[in-house]
């Protein structure tokens, strides 16, 4: 029997308005982790596909989830699911069935006729709500590059009653489009001129990666699963008003501020796009293009929502991704960045407080929301920056003010001697310092 939740009800509307959404969840009912855990984890995992369907403008009146015995084929649910889930879609005028599982093209067309709705998949879902977001030149290459692939085994158009409300690639179609059957030939031929575009693109990261080891001060990069509160501790850490809603995907494209540490040291906060599990394949490579600030960063910042009931297995995706980026010939991450990482348990509002958080080793409680324990953050980044720093000795002409004044506010002067023609000093620098000193020509 599938657990249900009737968010509104009514005869099918007949007036215009906002594009009436059912959200199901086709969920295996068998878990290691025993039916009380698998049932929270299908709980998390709903409460998740709703925000993502909410997130592109959809309203959502109907949510189940279904258990499997066994996937069919034809329509991946039971006859009997499928069934239930026509009956809530004609009793609540659902224009769109987002099904949170990995549809066969089959499927998907057999479900469409079924219900007599829009289906959409989790892969159609993601792939919206980057289109919809995505702002770099890549970033939309990329978006649309995996949209022409996913949408070429699925042509067919058919549901005219859609009213386009949003952005994006159009994966919900609207007047005038959502009977169109785009020509696989033509997919093909923008499918080969994109990836064109996208390798000129790459060829040019590489500069940008060299322009970023330019920067004057060391990056902290912000990461953690979507929705964990990283663009509100953005905010909170440096006074900026960077867009933080109770939103999946709040945050597509990297956001940037210094910011001061308690020792007076200047930082660059790096706030990143969020993280998600089960990410589409056709996805991966745009969402790494957008984890680049993460690569460069001295300190990677990974904000948990503590509060979450599957804190953990998120925890698990977010350092999943971490280490993928750090394998392979393209690796973007040294083999060293689990050094580098500190945990911080957000939302400790949320649990009664940061005393009320159970205690992991090495991470941090605090509140993004009510600053709780942000004090205690900044004095452990003053302590992990200080802890990399080396000893080392620098001769600077005591004409290059400009170098001796750097030295100056970006290291700790140990020692200094000053002759005639030159300065020398001993002076302590962190590992991105060092390199950023040999970048200036010493």
């Amino acid at each position: 029997m599938a657990a249900e939740t009737e968010a509104a009800g009514g005869p099918r509307p007949t007036e215009p308005g906002p594009t009436r959404a059912a959200v199901i969840l086709p969920h295996e009912r068998h878990s290691v982790r025993g039916e009380g855990a698998a049932h929270r984890a299908a709980e998390a995992r709903l409460a998740e596909a709703v925000g993502l369907t909410a997130s592109i403008g959809l309203t959502v009146v109907h949510t189940g989830i279904h258990p499997l015995r066994s996937t069919r084929p034809s329509t991946l649910l039971g006859e009997g699911q499928v069934a239930m889930v026509k009956e809530a879609c004609d009793r609540h005028g659902v224009a769109v069935v987002v099904v949170d599982a990995a549809l066969s093209p089959v499927q998907q067309r057999n479900l469409e006729r079924a219900w007599g709705a829009k289906v959409i998949d989790r892969t159609g879902l993601i792939l919206e709500i980057f289109g919809e977001r995505a702002r770099t030149k890549e970033g939309t290459l990329q978006v649309e590059l995996a949209h022409l692939e996913y949408q070429r085994t699925r042509l067919v158009r058919s549901w005219t009653h859609l009213e386009r409300q949003r952005g994006g690639f159009g994966f919900l179609g609207g007047p005038g489009e959502s009977q169109i059957e785009i020509d696989r030939r033509l997919i093909g031929e923008r499918i080969v001129k994109l990836k064109k575009e996208l390798e000129q693109v790459r060829r040019t990261r590489g500069l940008h990666r060299k322009a970023r080891e330019r920067v004057p001060y060391p990056v902290v990069a912000l990461v953690g699963y979507t929705n964990a509160g990283k663009s509100t501790l953005f905010n909170a850490l440096t006074g900026a008003g960077v867009y933080a809603q109770d939103q999946l995907f709040a945050t597509l494209d990297p956001t940037m501020r210094a910011i001061k540490l308690p020792s007076g040291r200047t930082v660059i906060l790096s706030d990143t796009v969020g993280f998600i599990s089960e990410l589409p394949t056709q996805l991966v490579e745009a969402f790494r293009a957008t984890l680049e600030e993460v690569a460069a960063a001295d300190i990677i910042l990974h904000v948990r929502d503590a509060a979450h009931p599957d804190s953990a297995a998120q925890r698990a995706d977010v350092l999943g991704v971490l280490t993928d980026m750090a394998e392979g010939p393209d690796a973007a991450l040294d083999e060293g960045w689990p050094a580098r990482v500190v945990e911080v348990l957000n939302k400790a509002d949320l649990m009664g407080g940061v005393d009320a958080v159970p205690e992991i080793p090495g991470a941090i409680a605090a509140s993004a929301l009510t600053g709780a324990g942000l004090d205690r953050l900044r004095a452990v980044l003053d302590e992990r920056l200080a802890a990399g720093m080396e000893t080392m000795e620098v001769s600077v002409p005591t004409s290059d003010g400009a170098t001796l004044a750097w030295l100056y506010e970006h290291g700790e002067v140990v020692r200094r001697e000053d002759s005639e023609d030159a300065i020398r000093l001993t002076v302590r620098l962190s590992r991105a310092d060092r390199a950023r000193y040999a970048q200036r020509g010493a």
